[in-house]
């Protein structure tokens, strides 16, 4: 199977100073996700948690809703030339009754660790009906707690300590509890893999949780996180302004700019509760 972490020789130059040195990077490489054994899509993602990439990917798409409309997921044979297995390509088989992905969301193959929507056959099928509305879910949490959820979120990034380039996603309880935490180069693969480890284990959809991201909060991350049930996400950076629409339009509560003691946020405020005073 695929690493994590690949060693490069590299050239330091420090206070004007020059040595070569080994340097520790996040690894890369292609994910090709079939379900059925027919090609859907193809993903740059760092090696690990690949079946609950290829779940988690599955449920955003809105192909499956729960834990029993897959019925395995493995790896098959690659690209080689003997046929060998490159552990890069996944085949999932979904649950007899469950229905095939249809052909308009197809990816032309091939989607980017930095944009899950690339190929996307058009912005119809991006907007895909979700199992479960997230509008009514009764989530409460106060600005405290949201606050402490990044120094959380960084602290078990254990990938990002050693090499600084990883995007991570973490699923967290409204009393600040970490659920699960996924790392990637792609903030859409870490999410993904969130989501895929939760309806691999039945937790679908998650309620009452809060989705915390590294990065900066994206209309398909909003996307996701309603496709999952989970009524609020929180980031570190800045939302699109489709996000934005997206998650008003959704129910969800969106915050961004999550750092210090500081937030914005931008739809749902009222599941921060208790507000501080002015």
């Amino acid at each position: 199977m695929g690493r994590v972490t690949v060693r490069r020789r590299v050239l330091r130059v420090r206070d004007g100073a020059s040595s070569h040195r080994p340097d520790t990077l996040a690894a890369e490489e292609p994910m090709e996700i079939r379900v059925g054994g027919r090609p859907l899509a193809v993903t740059m993602r760092t090696p690990g948690d690949d079946f609950d990439l290829a779940a988690g990917f599955l449920v955003s798409e809105g192909v499956v809703h729960g834990g029993d409309d897959v019925a395995g997921i493995r790896y098959c044979a690659g690209a080689t030339a003997d046929g060998g297995n490159t552990y890069n390509v996944v085949d999932v088989a979904l649950a007899h009754g469950v229905a095939a992905p249809d052909a308009s969301l197809e990816r032309n193959f091939y989607t980017t660790s930095s944009c899950g929507l690339c190929g996307k056959a058009g912005l119809d099928a991006v907007r895909t009906t979700a199992a479960w509305s997230v509008a009514d879910d009764p989530l409460r949490i106060g600005p405290e707690g949201l606050t402490a959820l990044p120094d959380r979120l960084r602290a078990a990034q254990r990938v990002f300590d050693s090499t600084g380039g990883l995007h991570a996603a973490g699923l967290f309880t409204a009393d600040g509890e970490l659920l699960c935490l996924r790392e990637d180069v792609g903030r859409h693969n870490a999410v993904d893999k969130v989501v895929g480890h939760a309806l691999r284990s039945g937790l679908l959809p998650l309620r009452g949780t809060v989705l915390m991201v590294s990065g900066r909060a994206s209309f398909e991350l909003v996307q996701k996180a309603v496709m999952a049930g989970i009524p609020m996400l929180a980031a570190v950076s800045a939302p699109s302004s489709l996000a934005v629409d997206l998650a008003a339009e959704s129910g969800l509560t969106l915050v961004g700019f999550l750092r210090g003691t500081s937030m914005n946020v931008y739809t749902g405020a009222e599941r921060l509760h208790p507000l501080p005073v002015a």
